[in-house]
C-alpha cells in the first residue's frame, strides 16, 4: 500500500470518527431537541454560562459540517443571546472555517464522502450548474438566503476551484446574510413585512439577472483591468 493510500485511509476513519463524535455529543447533551425552536436553541447555549460564546460557535461549525438546521437560524438566536456585533464576528468566523473544512473534505476523500452528505438529486441540480458557472453562482448562492449554502460549499470541493478563489468567496459573499440575521436577532433591524417581500423580489430579480449575464460582466471587468 503506497503513502497516499495510506493517508487516505487515515483520512476517512479520522473524518467519520470526528463526525461520529460531533452528533454524539450534540445528541447528548440535548441539541437536536434544542433545535425544534430559537427559544429552545438560546437556553441550550445559555446553560453552557461562561462557555456560551465557545458553545455558540461550536455549533454555528457544527451546523456547517453536519448541516443539519441552517447558520441563518442559529445566527438569529446568537444576535438574541450576544448582540448583533459579537454573534457576527462568531458566526462569520465559524462558517468560514466550517465551509473551508467541507471543501477540504470533499476535495481530499472526493464523491463517496460527499454522497453521504449530500443526496443524489441535490448533487445533479447544483454540481453541474457550479462547475459550469463556477464564482458567479457560488457568489451570487452565497449571498441570498435560499441556496443550501454549506451543501454548496461541500459540492465545491468537487470541481476545479481554487482555494483561495472558494476562501475569497466565502469572505466576500457568505457574511451579509449572517449580518441580517443577527441584527434580526439582536433587534438592530426591524423590517416591516413587505418591505421584507420587496428586498426579496430584488434579490431573486439579481440573481437572475447574475445568472444571465454574470459571465459577460465578469469577463467585460477582466478585459478593462488587462487593458489598464
Amino acid at each position: 500500500m503506497d503513502k497516499q493510500k495510506r493517508i487516505a485511509i487515515l483520512l476517512w476513519i479520522f473524518t467519520a470518527l470526528l463526525l461520529g463524535g460531533i452528533v454524539l455529543v450534540l445528541w447528548r447533551t440535548g441539541f437536536f431537541q434544542a433545535v425544534t425552536s430559537e427559544e429552545a436553541l438560546a437556553a441550550y447555549i445559555e446553560a453552557f454560562t461562561p462557555w456560551s460564546h465557545l458553545v455558540y460557535f461550536a455549533v454555528q461549525l457544527f451546523s456547517v459540517i453536519l448541516a443539519p438546521i441552517p447558520s441563518n437560524l442559529t445566527a438569529a438566536v446568537g444576535g438574541l443571546l450576544f448582540g448583533t456585533l459579537v454573534s457576527f464576528l462568531l458566526t462569520w468566523g465559524a462558517v468560514v472555517l466550517g465551509s473551508l473544512i467541507v471543501f477540504f473534505l470533499a476535495r481530499s476523500l472526493g464523491q463517496r464522502f460527499v454522497e453521504g452528505l449530500v443526496s443524489r438529486k441535490v448533487s445533479e441540480k447544483y454540481l453541474d450548474l457550479i462547475r459550469r458557472k463556477r464564482d458567479v453562482f457560488l457568489l451570487l448562492a452565497f449571498l441570498f438566503p435560499f441556496f443550501p449554502d454549506d451543501i454548496l460549499c461541500i459540492l465545491a470541493g468537487l470541481t476545479d476551484i481554487s482555494w483561495k478563489r472558494f476562501l475569497f468567496l466565502c469572505l466576500a459573499a457568505r457574511p451579509w446574510g449572517l449580518l441580517v440575521a443577527c441584527a434580526f436577532g439582536g433587534s438592530a433591524l426591524d423590517i416591516p413585512l413587505w418591505a421584507m417581500a420587496v428586498i426579496g423580489l430584488a434579490g431573486i430579480a439579481v440573481f437572475l439577472l447574475g445568472m444571465k449575464y454574470g459571465d459577460k460582466v465578469e469577463q467585460a471587468i477582466l478585459d478593462r483591468l488587462k487593458h489598464s
